[in-house]
């Protein structure tokens, strides 16, 4: 049985208040789209729910094995997900969502998206090897070739899908952790002016990614086509005013918006509840952070310290991506929002996430985190 009384139950309440808040959002959000395109308006909603149920099953798994069984595990788990992540250039196994190449099609198992596996394997490579390299003063001892290469491996096969959302998460999360976990600051400098030549490079030979940046700078461009979902966005946000249309109300999602079961799902948020509601959705991530940043900074090992502060830089900066391309923050990236959009693959991924985050608050120290 899982010992809820060891570790943060704190962070799981505010977890499982995201979950059960995006299951209502869901159903609301989706139902003239799920209506229209599979005669069900329930149908998200419900493949949600077995999304939830499979990563329940990945939460307590990971819940109740010790944390450090992860990082003996992390360069075979790594290599298995960068071997997935290659399937998607296989016409055989390939299965294309939107504009990118992302997710694996295998006979007799759901389609899923190895991206997701990759921002939790990569987490787990990367923080047992900034331990295994610190020294007492928390510095690196030797060079940070491995890492380079690794994170380059990964670059460049998402580069190729192209899925920029994904990878900016990955490059940005890893980097947090690189940081924390005593990495020199001219490798960090490093990777992101390497990191915006080829961002740079992909926008001349990509118009797709071109042309987000574009609507980003201007809504105007090509507010029918191109800028279609950016305007859209901005006009269900617009419409929510402070206290929102209420439940069920918005216009946007009767086939206005698209991607509302995904990305656009914020909107919906701001446009039927409000700026406070979806005020306090932010402060809900902003809280998380802090929750799995305090396990971390009490963590009795670097490994558990790492890997807690890069699991929940990832929920933030993916919440972050989502909901600023959202409000026009920033460019649209298409990521989803984490806990909330539909999606198993994503889901599964981070509800095993939170489960190795609660194992390193019932594990890492002697005491429960208070």
């Amino acid at each position: 049985m899982l010992d809820l009384k060891r570790g943060d139950v704190v962070m799981l309440a505010v977890v499982g208040a995201i979950i059960i808040f995006g299951l209502i959002m869901l159903s609301s959000a989706t139902t003239p789209y799920a209506f229209e395109r599979f005669g069900n308006p329930y149908y998200f909603f419900k493949k949600q729910l077995v999304g939830l149920a499979a990563g329940l099953v990945a939460f307590f798994f990971c819940a109740r094995i010790h944390y450090h069984l992860w990082k003996k595990l992390s360069p075979l788990m790594l290599l298995i997900s960068i071997v997935l992540l290659t399937l998607v250039f296989i016409p055989s196994f390939s299965a294309d969502w939107g504009a990118s190449k992302s997710w694996v099609a295998i006979p007799g198992i759901p389609d899923f998206q190895p991206s997701e596996l990759v921002k939790l394997t990569f987490l787990m490579y990367l923080a047992a090897w900034l331990e295994k390299r610190r020294d007492k003063s928390g510095k690196i001892q030797s060079g940070a070739p491995p890492f380079f290469f690794v994170l380059g491996v990964i670059i460049f096969l998402m580069l190729l899908q192209p899925d920029v959302g994904t990878l900016s998460i990955i490059v940005a999360t890893s980097l947090m952790v690189y940081f924390v976990g005593g990495g020199r600051k001219i490798h960090i400098i490093a990777v992101i002016l390497i990191g915006a030549i080829g961002l740079f490079g992909l926008l001349e030979i990509n118009d797709y990614q071109k042309d987000r940046i574009r609507c980003f700078i201007n809504p105007a461009y090509d507010p029918i086509r191109k800028c279609y979902q950016l305007n859209q966005s901005l006009i269900a946000v617009g419409s929510g005013g402070i206290w929102g249309r209420g439940l069920g109300q918005s216009r946007q999602k009767s086939l206005y918006l698209p991607e509302v079961a995904g990305d656009s799902i914020f909107p919906i948020i701001a446009e039927e509840l409000g700026f406070i509601a979806s005020s306090l959705l932010i402060f809900a991530f902003v809280f998380l952070f802090y929750r799995g940043w305090k396990i971390g900074r009490e963590a009795d090992d670097d490994y558990g310290k790492i890997l807690s502060i890069g699991i929940v830089s990832w929920f933030t900066f993916q919440a972050l991506l989502n909901i600023g391309g959202a409000i026009k923050a920033i460019p649209m990236t298409g990521v989803p929002l984490p806990l909330v959009s539909y999606g198993g693959s994503s889901l599964v991924a981070a509800l095993a996430a939170i489960g190795i985050l609660y194992n390193i608050s019932v594990n890492g120290r002697s005491g429960s985190i208070r």
